[in-house]
């Protein structure tokens, strides 16, 4: 079983969590996830079963979006509803308009600096282990992007604030809230949190873990799990010989000329492409997904990037 399978995280449940019973359900040890959820979120895991696994890098870089929602006039430990209350004030009625300006002031490249309660390694260590034990030191701030934000509701009522964010790899939505909450003039702590998209995948795309756990019964599983190169169709491809696949797949660089991409037109530098190549001479039909290929103009060649074999 390779390829990616798509989980809607339940609450309360950690990422490991959901590769630990997707190991179980796929028989292999080779299960990873793209992009940690905090117990507290829900919404699209991408699970990498088997070869899938080699790629989990690129998944990881792929941009992501939430639905989050704040209340503003609390403060806890671990900027989540889920910590210890550190401070409670009150909050007048705000303006929408007051808040959508805001917002905006959060669009684009900024720096953040990832809480204490979060899996980064600094020194050595993790600092969710030194918050545990009430320790705190000085973490390096990181640049992330913001590249929407919006208002989705405001309820005066119960000092709670919705909002839509897209967002960079490495974006902590706790920290965001906090902040938003002091540009605001109020400690404000994360109530919920739905990852609505990861790269292209959706949250219409996703199984719950349950689902997932019923197909495996009913032996329909394999009909959810996702091809690793649908991943990369908006990549372009190049179809090798059987014996330049053969090279290909030892780890062999390809000449350019002696292949589809001769005119340098057909290609710039340092593009990656899909790679295809019939198992043999005799099924040159039937071509085979070998990985991705990276272009080197200088020596007019394809280089492997990512191997699936």
């Amino acid at each position: 079983m390779d390829g990616i399978l798509l989980i809607n995280k339940p609450q309360d449940f950690t990422s490991f969590d959901v590769v630990a019973v997707i190991r179980k359900l796929a028989k292999t040890k080779k299960v990873g996830h793209a992009g940690t959820l905090d117990p507290l979120a829900t919404g699209v895991l991408p699970i990498l079963i088997g070869k899938a696994t080699k790629f989990q890098d690129l998944l990881l870089n792929k941009s992501k979006e939430y639905k989050a929602s704040f209340k503003l006039g609390i403060e806890t430990d671990t900027q989540d509803i889920t910590g210890k209350i550190l401070s409670e004030s009150f909050v007048p009625h705000l303006k929408n308009e007051d808040i959508k300006t805001t917002l905006n002031l959060f669009k684009g490249k900024i720096e953040q600096i990832p809480p204490m309660y979060s899996a980064i390694k600094q020194d050595g260590q993790r600092l969710y282990n030194l918050a545990r034990k009430g320790i705190e030191i000085s973490r390096k701030k990181r640049l992330i992007e913001i590249k929407n934000i919006e208002l989705l509701d405001y309820n005066p009522k119960h000092n709670e604030i919705s909002i839509l964010v897209n967002c960079s790899k490495g974006t902590y939505i706790r920290t965001l809230v906090c902040d938003i909450g002091e540009k605001l003039g109020y400690k404000a702590t994360l109530v919920s949190l739905s990852r609505t998209k990861s790269g292209k995948f959706e949250i219409k795309d996703c199984i719950t873990l349950d689902e997932a756990k019923s197909f495996y019964e009913n032996n329909t599983l394999d009909n959810y799990i996702i091809p690793i190169e649908k991943f990369f169709e908006d990549y372009k491809s190049i179809n090798l010989t059987a014996a330049q696949g053969k090279r290909f797949k030892n780890g062999g660089d390809i000449d350019l000329s002696r292949t589809a991409l001769k005119n340098f037109k057909d290609y710039k530098d340092s593009e990656i492409f899909k790679v295809y190549a019939p198992s043999d001479d005799i099924t040159t039909k039937s071509l085979e997904f070998l990985g991705l290929g990276k272009i080197n103009s200088l020596k007019n060649e394809l280089e492997f990037f990512k191997l699936l074999v």
